[in-house]
């Protein structure tokens, strides 16, 4: 008996997607004013957990100080209720009350 080698054909498959990537939905993270919370502490949150440059953090925080609220950065929803998470742990650890929101863009 003769051993043949088998032979495979090579079929080449061609996919066509017309399909948009759709984004996710983006929220704001905000931190609001209070009378207690230091300067200093949410500057350290800004650089910390939203990883923000100093001189960013300090120009956030002097809004977050003069107009009430401040825009922290923008997420997709699961990362910024995790940030939001991650700032009132820290801030409850620490001894502040502050308060950190999301909002949809």
């Amino acid at each position: 008996m003769a051993d043949h080698p088998k032979q495979h054909e090579q079929h080449e498959t061609v996919t066509v997607t017309d399909q948009q990537v759709e984004h996710p939905p983006m929220f704001r993270v905000l931190l609001h004013n209070d009378d207690y919370t230091t300067v200093e502490f949410v500057v350290v949150i800004l650089v910390e957990v939203f990883l923000r440059p100093l001189a960013e953090a300090v120009r956030i925080t002097q809004a977050v100080h003069e107009r009430g609220i401040g825009v922290a950065g923008v997420y997709p929803y699961e990362i910024a209720e995790t940030k939001v998470h991650r700032v009132h742990q820290l801030a409850k650890s620490s001894g502040f009350p502050l308060k950190c929101s999301i909002e949809q863009e």
